[in-house]
């Protein structure tokens, strides 16, 4: 069984964002990977090492610049790498659309992706993925088990935990309480140097990705106001209550 895990390039989750002209200023900025998509790459590592997959092939979806992140990707264990190059704001059903045209190629037995992007914090690639493909998917996976051609997933949700089943090929998005991604050492990102990356278009895919949406406008949050103190808890509740959070 072949294991696909989808990755993202976005700013740096210590990096503070700024808006410049109507949008995110993304001069000098450093990149990394989606730390959820970090996630899924470490378990489709951890899957290949107990034997339960085969091969694990990153997909990036992006400019050229995507390319040291699929490296990255690589030098955790995963074995080639797919970049679909394409400039601009790509949507998350352009996206999904164009990871299934990859899925159509390679034909995984599983697909490994981050629950949500934190740039965007949209988490709809991968349940699109899985209705484009007509397969199962679980979503905020804090375990997961192969078990020949089924899966068994244990996920968050607002209630408490849920358990399922699934018949795999199967769409899987990760949790930041499945595991903790493994130290890159040195000598396996030099390794990853030598690992092949295939590149492709949408057009080449076959793939529309014209944006649907419009944005009219990025601004930053407003400033927090700053806090007061208070001499009793009653006039604690008087305030909250005055405020209507009670």
């Amino acid at each position: 069984m072949n294991v696909m895990v989808p990755v993202k390039r976005v700013v740096d989750y210590n990096v503070r964002v700024r808006i410049k002209a109507a949008a995110v200023d993304l001069a000098n900025i450093k990149m990394s990977m989606n730390p959820f998509d970090e996630i899924a790459v470490e378990e489709a590592v951890r899957l290949k090492e107990k034997g339960k997959a085969d091969e694990v092939v990153v997909v990036s979806v992006g400019p050229r610049d995507c390319i040291e992140t699929l490296r990255t990707a690589l030098a955790m264990g995963a074995d080639r790498g797919i970049l679909v190059a394409c400039d601009g704001a790509i949507e998350p059903l352009a996206v999904a659309k164009l990871l299934k045209a990859v899925c159509d190629t390679e034909k995984p037995g599983l697909v490994l992706a981050g629950k949500q992007a934190i740039d965007d914090d949209c988490g709809q690639t991968g349940p699109m993925l899985a209705a484009l493909n007509g397969w199962a998917q679980a979503t905020r996976a804090r375990s997961l088990e192969i078990d020949g051609t089924s899966a068994r997933i244990e996920r968050e949700t607002d209630r408490g935990t849920e358990s399922l089943t699934l018949r795999l090929p199967a769409v899987v998005t990760t949790d930041l309480r499945l595991n903790e991604p493994r130290y890159i050492s040195l000598p396996n990102k030099m390794k990853a140097r030598q690992k092949p990356i295939a590149e492709t278009t949408a057009a080449e895919l076959g793939v529309d990705i014209t944006p649907r949406l419009t944005v009219l406008d990025v601004a930053e949050p407003a400033p927090r106001a700053a806090g007061i103190k208070v001499k009793s808890v009653g006039e604690l509740f008087d305030r909250l209550h005055a405020a209507g959070a009670l």
